[in-house]
């Protein structure tokens, strides 16, 4: 039985990647710093096959007891893939000249500086795996297109894209590193109890995608599965945002 291992693994594409993989029969660890979150997955998912930590993935000493535990709980089995999926979901700032240091620093570490403690620690469990492992970054679109007022996510995201090649070249052949960057995703049902809320789309929000729609979480959880069989691809990153990237876009 293969084992997978997924950031903010909560809520939104962490919680429906957790839940596709456990129903294809994978053990699956998730982390997360909301416990509440973690707790409703407790109870769906048996404890035998499900190991959900409490885990501020951006703190370096945090992810050093999160991977202890996790080491524990493998025994001598292999960790064969991990998903660097956290990060600080709104991507919007303010004015560059209002940007804090303190809340730049929170957007890097969310997403970038968590990939990179994440992976550091799960480098000696994917080893174990014969070859057969990979870690799957979950970037953006926005690392390379932007919005305004989005400075610090997209660079944190830019970084991840960065990131993911250098890991490739450095850690192949034993584990392939791949990033995916994803457009417009609805998350909304795929929260907390409290917290899910059902889609509102316009037309214009579907129309602006070539695939006829906004993206869902199950669409990115199928992107990582494709990407961890796919033997022959490491280093690259794969949009799944509908065509949205590959369209002018026209006001009304």
């Amino acid at each position: 039985m293969k084992t997978i291992c997924i950031t903010g693994a909560g809520a939104g594409i962490g919680r429906a990647t957790l839940m596709h993989f456990h129903g294809a029969g994978w053990r699956v660890i998730g982390l997360d710093k909301d416990a509440g979150a973690l707790a409703e997955l407790r109870k769906a998912l048996p404890a035998d096959r499900a190991l959900l930590l409490t885990c501020d993935v951006g703190m370096e000493g945090e992810v050093k007891r999160a991977f202890a535990r996790i080491g524990e709980w493998l025994g001598d089995a292999p960790l064969d893939c991990l998903v660097n999926n956290a990060g600080i979901a709104d991507p919007y700032c303010g004015p560059l000249e209002d940007l804090a240091l303190a809340d730049w620093q929170a957007w890097i570490d969310a997403s970038l500086t968590a990939a990179f403690l994440c992976s550091r620690a799960s480098v000696a469990l994917l080893r174990r795996a014969d070859g057969g492992a990979s870690i799957v970054n979950i970037s953006s679109t926005r690392a390379v297109m932007s919005e305004p007022e989005c400075f610090a996510y997209a660079s944190a995201k830019g970084g991840l894209d960065a990131l993911t090649h250098a890991m490739a070249v450095t850690l192949g052949p034993d584990i392939r590193v791949n990033a995916i960057r994803p457009g417009w995703i609805e998350t909304g049902p795929w929260q907390k109890t409290g917290e899910q809320h059902e889609p509102d789309h316009r037309p214009i929000d579907r129309r602006q995608h070539p695939a006829g729609r906004v993206g869902t979480p199950q669409d990115i959880a199928e992107a990582v599965e494709y990407l961890h069989r796919a033997g022959f691809v490491t280093g690259q990153h794969l949009s799944v945002d509908g065509g949205m990237t590959r369209k002018m876009i026209y006001e009304d």
